[in-house]
């Protein structure tokens, strides 16, 4: 399938510092792509370069094969949601979702038309007189939604879109956007910090860090095949621990040498080993392939997140088995549960749960969320 969107070589700058280094950048066409990464990191940017709103220090923007740096946003093919959805108070759910049409002159029989088939398509059927204060924060949501469509955009645009819904009507928008994205066949580029959001609901996901792009890929390679201990970091939980290549599919770690299933790194190169901790399996210290002292055990309802030490490196593991604080546990890894990367700027900086702290995570998502809404 031919790309929507090209971004080339781009870069942006704000008060001598580069927020957007050299990214390049190809949008298939009607797929869901996903912009992914920590408060700071670019996407962002990387979107308001699309939109119109903010024009790049060098480096071009291709759509449909057209260069249209210099294009003013409302002359663009696209559309943008932002996290708060600037809907117009004073108009009920039929005018706001018509505004755009009247801008663009379209008649009443054409309007009644088009803000029907949203209605019916974001499930609001029957809201057309509705005040929009009388609204729920979803069925704002779908407002925005519905008004971004209507005028029939070959791109949208979303930028934190859910961020301000509660967990449960966040997954449940999650569903609904990814159906209307295919249902519509058009292009959704989204914008998130949110990992299992990424996850879920993207046909390919770029992680970016610093300003550049880390990785692009499916869901599934980005999870199962990070290319650096960042990646592997930010995409869910990672043990991630120092080791050595010896051959191809033979790697040393934790003073023990494993099979894994990568193959073409240098003899004894120096790597980065990522086990996820739902690979590892728990089992007698004399059958484990490594073994530990289990530091701490959380309750997560399907499971228990365990935090195991093993030779001074904290291991976090997911199991269904309850072992007890201050017990000695075997640690079974099969080859294919082994990724090896190659060492990067960012070896060394993550994988160790010793200081762990699932309140601090939390509290460092709301960080980045308050960070982010300051910033706009």
């Amino acid at each position: 399938m031919a790309d929507v969107i090209n971004l080339k070589n781009i870069c942006v700058s704000f008060d001598d510092e580069q927020i957007l280094k050299n990214i390049c950048l190809d949008v298939e066409d009607k797929k869901f792509l996903t912009l992914l990464g920590p408060s700071g990191c670019g996407k962002t940017t990387t979107l308001r370069i699309i939109a119109g709103f903010l024009q790049p220090d060098s480096g071009d923007v291709i759509f449909d094969g057209k260069r249209i740096n210099g294009v003013p946003a409302h002359k663009r093919q696209v559309n943008t949601i932002f996290q708060r959805y600037a809907l117009f108070t004073h108009l009920n759910v039929f005018e706001n979702i018509a505004f755009g049409l009247r801008l663009r002159k379209k008649s009443d029989s054409e309007i009644k038309k088009s803000v029907s088939e949203m209605l019916e398509l974001v499930n609001l059927k029957g809201f057309e007189e509705r005040e929009i204060n009388s609204l729920s924060g979803g069925q704002q949501q779908r407002v925005a939604i519905a008004r971004a469509l209507v005028v029939n955009p070959k791109v949208l645009l979303l930028d934190e879109p859910l961020g301000a819904l509660d967990l449960k009507l966040r997954k449940d928008m999650q569903k609904e956007l990814k159906s209307i994205q295919r249902e519509m066949g058009i292009t959704f580029i989204y914008v998130t910090h949110d990992q299992e959001e990424a996850l879920s609901m993207s046909d390919k996901i770029v992680v970016m860090n610093e300003g550049l792009i880390q990785q692009t890929g499916t869901p599934l390679d980005i999870y199962n095949e990070p290319k650096n201990a960042f990646v592997a970091d930010f995409i869910g939980e990672s043990n991630i621990v120092d080791g050595i290549m010896r051959k191809d599919f033979s790697v040393d770690f934790s003073s023990h040498n494993f099979t894994c299933v990568d193959s073409g790194f240098k003899t004894n190169e120096p790597v980065d080993v990522v086990i996820r901790p739902e690979d590892v399996d728990v089992v007698s210290p004399d059958k484990g392939m490594l073994t530990g002292t289990v530091t701490s055990i959380t309750f997560k309802g399907v499971f228990y997140e365990v935090i195991v030490d093993i030779d001074g490196f904290k291991w976090m593991i997911q199991t269904t088995d309850s072992p007890r604080v201050g017990e000695n546990i075997g640690l079974y890894i099969e080859p294919d549960a082994i990724h090896i990367m190659h060492k990067s700027e960012y070896s060394d900086l993550y994988g160790d749960y010793s200081s762990y702290s699932e309140e601090f995570d939390e509290l460092s998502d709301v960080g980045a969320v308050q960070e982010e809404e300051e910033n706009e």
